[in-house]
């Protein structure tokens, strides 16, 4: 009977000789090398490439205190890369420094276009504040500017005076006191505020409204009990079939009542009524 010879198995799962491994870990590393090579060099061309040069601008902005000539002329010149390289921040802050600009965005467009959308400041008051003797305003948002005042076309507008951080605070109080003496058909020509936090109101018929100090909330009611209690006040003083005295300053910094002193009376008199 034939015998069968064992024969051996090699193991499909046995490692590599050691050369074979570093010979393929070796040409691994090549690769990976070569391909980032590639990649930079690719990049380096992108950045260089005449091709991506920044060839357009499409501006999105209803500009109606700046225009198109003065925004090329502030912000393009500040302009600097390609399509790949140019610094989308610095380019931000450049066509903000265009004046009367209060905010911009700037994104890429392929293959060589920049969109950028401008939103211009819309004055809201005069600002008179801090040690800068530049012409500055107050946007809506409350936020102080400068600004060349002759492009201003509303001469109305009222006058903060203040600490520069307070400007937004001052504005806010302005649109309630409008609101409060709006009865009166009285409205503020300048508002003024403070190191200490005292409010005063210098009305457009050149009085003055002494507020003192307090919470936004405690000043507005202040006015408001004016508002509501002055023509009973001041109406004790007012002969018959006269015309009504006119208000000259009121000091409302009382907590019971205010102080009034009206057009012809040198007394100042407590107004108890205001109570």
């Amino acid at each position: 009977m034939a015998t069968r010879k064992p024969t051996r198995k090699t193991s499909a799962s046995a490692p590599l000789p050691l050369d074979v491994r570093l010979m393929n870990s070796a040409a691994a590393l090549l690769f990976v090398v070569a391909l980032l090579a590639l990649l930079w060099a690719t990049v380096k061309w992108a950045t260089r490439s005449p091709v991506f040069t920044v060839r357009a601008i499409a501006l999105d902005a209803a500009l109606q205190r700046t225009n198109l000539a003065t925004v090329r002329a502030n912000a393009i010149p500040r302009l600097a890369g390609n399509f790949f390289s140019i610094d989308l921040d610095a380019s931000r802050q450049a066509f903000e420094s265009v004046p009367w600009v209060r905010r911009a965005v700037v994104r890429r467009v392929w293959p060589n276009k920049l969109a950028v959308t401008l939103e211009e400041h819309q004055a809201a008051a005069l600002w008179q504040g801090g040690t800068r003797r530049s012409e500055r305003l107050v946007n809506t948002h409350g936020e102080v500017f400068e600004a060349n005042l002759g492009d201003v076309e509303d001469e109305a507008l009222p006058t903060l005076a203040g600490p520069d951080e307070r400007s937004a605070q001052m504005l806010a109080m302005l649109g309630r006191l409008s609101t409060a003496l709006a009865p009166m058909q009285q409205a503020v020509e300048t508002l003024r505020l403070t190191s200490r936090g005292s409010w005063r109101a210098e009305l457009d018929s050149g009085a003055t409204l002494e507020l003192g100090r307090g919470s936004d909330g405690e000043i507005a009611q202040r006015v408001e009990r004016f508002v509501r209690t002055f023509a009973q006040a001041a109406g004790r003083f007012n002969a018959a079939g006269a015309t009504p005295r006119a208000l000259i300053a009121a000091d409302l910094r009382h907590a019971d009542g205010y102080a009034l002193r009206l057009a012809g009376i040198t007394t100042a008199t407590s107004a108890t009524a205001a109570k």
